[in-house]
């Protein structure tokens, strides 16, 4: 009866044991790093942005207002194959994820039938140990006698206690790289989207060049027929009428070069839906995509530490970094495992399963620990810290880029509203300039060269502001990306 307490005395013992060490967790904590983020985003005026919400937390779905482009983005989110691939990656960190809650408990492995047979000669220095001679009544031989015969089967455990948190930080990283699965498609959809808005508006823009070379052209063929009347007639020379054709060629030669462009943007924006290269249905202009005088609010620049996928899935690599080399520090230290197994065993095959008398069990502990590894786990330990720092200033450099992405694409909003004011001006006064010559050319107070110079610059400020009206939208999507929209 003694003997039976002091063993579930030497139990107790052991469960405390493991008990008082799961608190024995080892290595640096995570905190987030000091970002030193500015107050404000340098550009960003309330004379200009609205103190309203920030656009970063506006659906993509109501940030752009045309219903063609909406359908390319909602075919390249669930087409595209880059997504596709980040889908699965997420996947397979989630299947990492919750395996990892499995390692607190023991390994169990099933031996279903074993078989051990052993033969011994003379020199061997010993006889045969299992007696199978002597219960088949022969006498053992000198040479190749039967020595050991076994035949089993068992079940087995090992148990590595969690002393110093490896299975924890192993938690913690694992979960960090599982989340920043999911900050990486974020951020791909982010792009793609960006990515799919500016081919959708660089159609437009191709669309609306082509307006402008068709324009032009019908100019042209009006000036060279008023021309050739007047070469008719003796007032001019044929040289008049080789140079407005060859204004005319020019413009005419932007034709097939826009429609080739055109072909090709097509193509890229069907690879961004993972569809096979065919033309896209686009109705309307690019004129009014977004309100000109939209009021818009760019948020504080802490919030890029919650909207951009890219700055959040840097601080998941941080967080995962800093875990490793907890993890590396406690392979250092030395281990608790509890082992043991239950089963049957017995010399003769008859007597395999013979219960009880077959049985066998046993249990064990051991505390191991590294003693010289050459310097390999330390060395390890050592380049996990690194790691940690390398991965700190990765975070610290994220954030300084989305500042500056922001900060520009602001002012690149700010001064293209100015450039599109100048360039509505030169239109408008191409324009007038265009008829004030060909109204000066019939009444002879101008030649024909003024007159090609007019239509010219008129082709050159017409495209001129239509590429500007299209950088523009870019700009609105830029900053739209670049605060962290589009992934909600």
């Amino acid at each position: 009866m003694k003997k039976f307490s002091n063993r579930y005395i030497l139990i107790g013992f052991v469960f405390t044991l493991i008990l008082s060490v799961q608190s024995c967790k080892v290595g640096q904590k995570y905190t987030q790093p000091e970002h030193n983020l500015p107050d404000q985003f340098r550009g960003d005026t309330l004379s200009y942005f609205a103190d309203t919400t920030s656009i970063s937390r506006i659906s993509w779905k109501e940030f752009f207002q045309d219903e063609t482009l909406k359908k390319l983005i909602d075919s390249a989110l669930a087409n595209n194959y880059d997504m596709k691939t980040a889908l699965m990656n997420i996947e397979i960190a989630s299947k990492q994820l919750r395996q990892n809650k499995y390692n607190y408990f023991p390994e169990v492995d099933a031996t279903i039938g074993s078989a051990n047979k052993q033969w011994r000669s003379k020199e061997f220095g010993s006889g045969a140990s299992s007696k199978w001679y002597d219960r088949h009544g022969t006498k053992a031989p000198e040479n190749m006698f039967t020595y050991q015969s076994q035949y089993g089967s068992e079940i087995a455990f090992s148990w590595e206690i969690d002393i110093w948190g490896k299975i924890s930080n192993a938690k913690d990283q694992l979960t960090s790289e599982f989340l920043n699965t999911q900050e990486t498609r974020n951020a791909i959809q982010t792009n793609l989207i960006a990515n799919v808005a500016k081919g959708y508006f660089n159609l437009l823009m191709l669309d609306a060049k082509i307006e402008v070379a068709k324009r032009n052209v019908t100019l042209n063929d009006s000036t060279k027929g008023m021309l050739q009347l007047q070469y008719e007639a003796g007032e001019i020379t044929a040289l008049g009428i080789q140079q407005t054709e060859s204004q005319r060629l020019l413009a005419a030669s932007l034709v097939p070069e826009l429609e080739k462009e055109i072909v090709i943007q097509e193509n890229a924006l069907r690879v961004l839906t993972g569809q096979m290269p065919n033309a896209i249905e686009r109705e309307g202009n690019f004129e009014h995509l977004f309100p000109e005088d939209q009021e818009i609010s760019l948020g504080s620049p802490i919030e890029l530490l919650r909207n951009r996928p890219d700055v959040r899935g840097a601080e998941l690599t941080l967080i995962a970094a800093n875990a490793d080399a907890n993890i590396q520090q406690a392979m250092r230290y030395p281990a608790l495992s509890l082992g043991g197994e239950l089963g049957v065993n017995a010399m003769l095959p008859k007597n395999w399963f013979s219960i009880p008398g077959a049985l066998l069990g046993g249990i064990g502990g051991s505390i191991t620990a590294p003693i010289f590894k050459r310097k390999s786990l330390k060395t390890k330990w050592e380049v996990a810290k690194i790691e940690r720092d390398k991965a700190e200033i990765a975070w610290q450099q994220s954030i300084v880029s989305a500042v500056s992405e922001v900060s520009d694409a602001v002012i690149t909003l700010e001064k293209q509203k100015e450039q599109l004011e100048y360039a509505r001006l030169r239109v408008e006064n191409s324009d007038k300039a265009v008829k004030n010559a060909n109204l000066l050319f019939k009444g002879g107070y101008a030649t024909y060269l003024e007159v090609i110079t007019a239509q010219s610059n008129a082709l050159d400020s017409d495209l001129a502001l239509v590429e500007l009206r299209q950088q523009q939208l870019e700009a609105y999507v830029d900053l739209y990306r670049s605060l962290g929209g589009g992934w909600r």
